[in-house]
């Protein structure tokens, strides 16, 4: 197969360097609007296969020419390329796969169903960690329990050694993290399909040493779209994003304070979006090249007549790379989050599948 990933940055090349991994793939084509910036995995594995371009994911007649030659497209851009790439993808009859993350922007995919089935190709939106991992481990938990009553996932990517103010280090998109901070999260109350605001209802969860207490609280995106696949059947369903204590109380003001708005201020003469100029500003102090991240995870699917209690599901993670969990099924995983798109590509068979 030729496959074309788009987007360069810590998750597109980790979906390319899994490519590679695979022999019956003869090329992967990595492009970015800055291609020449890899990171050292890819410059350092030499294989012929890998092909670098240039593209602005803007034009579309360039996006068009450059999927024409391949097989599949692994879209790893900012979450608001999703729609224009899975319709370019199943104009053009290639295979498409995105990192997902915005429940709206799917819900727009979904339109391409029927164009999608007329050219025989696929099209998997939320192949990441959040959505994507977590939908399937929810999944599995609600098939082994029965009639499960309450669905509850916690997840984050943190650093191994935090820093203030944050305690945050960026391991995917910044501009998609912000998204999950200011979209109201779906959930399921009492069967029924409701939104609530991101960055509310904070609790502490606990997990291993030495990670300790953590604050879980909602963000958009995280189930995709599991809530309506389970309504009337799951009395309760919610996704909340963990992060070390202290973080919703520095971000909840400063998205009050404008400045996580995408409406353009005057700033001296200038139109500036606040969100543009806080990732421009903060991203060089939370970009840490040689630090270590983890994935903290929990999941419980308890059943109405069972105790609460996690599903732990090690054979869901390549090479079991669990450093601890216990028996309430929590978690700590080395930060590993870019999709295993090599596995994708053997699930490229012709439907629209989303949640």
């Amino acid at each position: 197969m030729r496959m074309l990933v788009l987007g360069a940055g810590l998750q597109g090349s980790a979906c390319a360097f899994d490519l590679l991994r695979r022999p019956e793939v003869e090329r992967v084509t990595l492009a970015d609007l800055h291609p020449q910036h890899l990171p050292a995995f890819l410059k350092k594995k030499k294989d012929k296969r890998l092909i670098t371009a240039r593209l602005d994911a803007k034009r579309g007649q360039e996006l068009r020419k450059l999927l024409r030659d391949h097989d599949a497209v692994m879209n790893a851009l900012p979450y608001y390329f999703n729609y224009p790439v899975a319709k370019a993808a199943v104009a053009l009859g290639l295979h498409c796969a995105d990192l997902g993350g915005n429940t709206e922007i799917v819900q727009k995919q979904k339109t391409l169903h029927a164009a999608a089935r007329k050219k025989k190709v696929s099209v998997i939106p939320d192949c990441g960690l959040a959505p994507g991992m977590v939908n399937i481990i929810a999944a599995e938990g609600i098939r082994r329990v029965g009639d499960a009553e309450s669905v509850k996932i916690f997840v984050g990517g943190l650093p191994q050694k935090p820093e203030p103010p944050l305690n945050y280090q960026i391991v995917y998109s910044l501009e998609g993290a912000l998204d999950y901070y200011t979209t109201p999260s779906w959930v399921l109350r009492e069967g029924r399909p409701e939104r609530v605001d991101a960055l509310s209802e904070v609790e502490a969860v606990e997990f291993p040493a030495p990670v300790g207490t953590l604050e879980a609280f909602h963000t958009g995106g995280g189930i995709s779209t599991m809530p309506w696949a389970y309504r009337g059947r799951v009395r309760t369903m919610e996704y909340k994003t963990l992060r070390y204590p202290g973080h919703v109380a520095i971000m909840r003001p400063i998205r009050e304070l404008g400045l996580l708005a995408l409406d353009p201020v005057d700033v001296k003469g200038t139109d500036v979006v606040p969100r543009d100029a806080f990732i421009a500003t903060v991203s060089p102090r939370l970009t840490k090249p040689d630090g270590h991240d983890l994935v903290a995870l929990r999941g419980g699917s308890p059943g109405p007549q069972r105790p609460p209690r996690g599903l732990a599901a090690p054979g869901l993670l390549r090479r079991g790379d669990w450093n601890q969990r216990d028996d309430a099924g929590d978690g700590i995983l080395p930060g590993d989050h870019g999709c295993d798109a090599s596995g994708r590509a053997d699930q490229l068979s012709g439907s629209l599948h989303a949640g």
